[in-house]
């Protein structure tokens, strides 16, 4: 194990960053999670290329948005990503587009807020998201997940274990039941098992990604950003950069200081517009 976590550090420096924004977790205060407030950047809008996508024209003002949400289109070519060490799966934390390329990408977390307005708001804004499901908080309603996997804004279902531990303190056998776990109870409610996992907390060693690829997982994703209640808060920096993975999280009121999960996302995609940033499909890039 100590070698493992040794060799994780060469592997990426994602590691480290993600930790620096603890992601999800079970019932510990979201600010205190997340960090404390990071400040609101506000830049003026860039042009951006027509959307790949076509909300309603009024689906933005239904959701408290000032303009239309920009979507980027499918790249002409994937980016090139670091290779991944043999027998382990590949860590993306970034996408590593052109500077010019104000596009970042939506992922959510958990699964313990099912809000049937979340469903509609995601619907109207063909808002494409890639989600991480932990089975013991998202099972309860699988179902809702489906519906806003099939609302046509090619949103996907990915693996976020089986009941969220810190993986890094598990030993392998562990890691792989947690992982593999989640792999079967995915594959057996939607029909295929995922190629994607995020490690609950960002946390993971070379045991992780070795338990992955063995688990038929390809690409294990961390991220950069994460929203809070109000604000983003930034592993480096105060602003988005091009190509950021942004993390949010399937929660209702009671984890969010009363806030609810629509309010929290208007929120999100308003800091997304107000520093010019386009919306991409994080698997176009994949």
């Amino acid at each position: 194990m100590r070698n493992a976590r040794r060799s994780v550090v060469g592997t990426l420096a994602a590691g480290a960053l993600a930790l620096s924004l603890t992601g999800c977790g079970g019932s510990a205060d979201p600010v205190e999670r997340l960090g404390s407030k990071a400040p609101e950047t506000t830049q003026p809008p860039t042009a951006a290329a027509s959307p790949s996508q076509s909300p309603g024209d009024e689906a933005y003002k239904k959701w408290g948005l000032k303009s239309p949400l920009q979507f980027a289109p499918k790249p002409a070519q994937k980016p090139t990503l670091a290779p991944a060490a043999p027998g382990k799966a590949q860590v993306v934390d970034r996408i590593p587009v052109p500077s010019s390329d104000k596009v970042v990408f939506l992922t959510f977390d958990d699964g313990a807020e099912k809000d049937p307005e979340f469903l509609k708001m995601a619907a109207d804004l063909k808002l494409p998201i890639s989600m991480f499901l932990t089975d013991n908080i998202a099972s309860s309603d699988y179902g809702h997940f489906e519906k806003l996997r099939d609302n046509g804004s090619g949103s996907t279902i990915n693996n976020h274990t089986l009941t969220h531990p810190n993986l890094r303190t598990l030993p392998f056998a562990a890691q792989k039941k947690e992982i593999c776990g989640q792999q079967e109870h995915l594959e057996k409610r939607f029909g295929t098992k995922p190629v994607r996992f995020r490690p609950p907390y960002g946390n993971y060693n070379d045991d992780t990604l070795k338990a992955a690829s063995e688990c038929g997982i390809s690409q294990v994703i961390l991220w950069r950003v994460s929203m809070q209640i109000n604000n983003f808060q930034y592993a480096e920096g105060s602003a988005l950069k091009p190509g950021d993975i942004v993390l949010a999280h399937f929660r209702g009121p009671s984890e969010l200081k009363g806030s609810t999960e629509i309010q929290m996302t208007t929120r999100m995609l308003q800091r997304i517009q107000d520093q010019g940033y386009r919306i991409g499909h994080l698997e176009d890039y994949l």
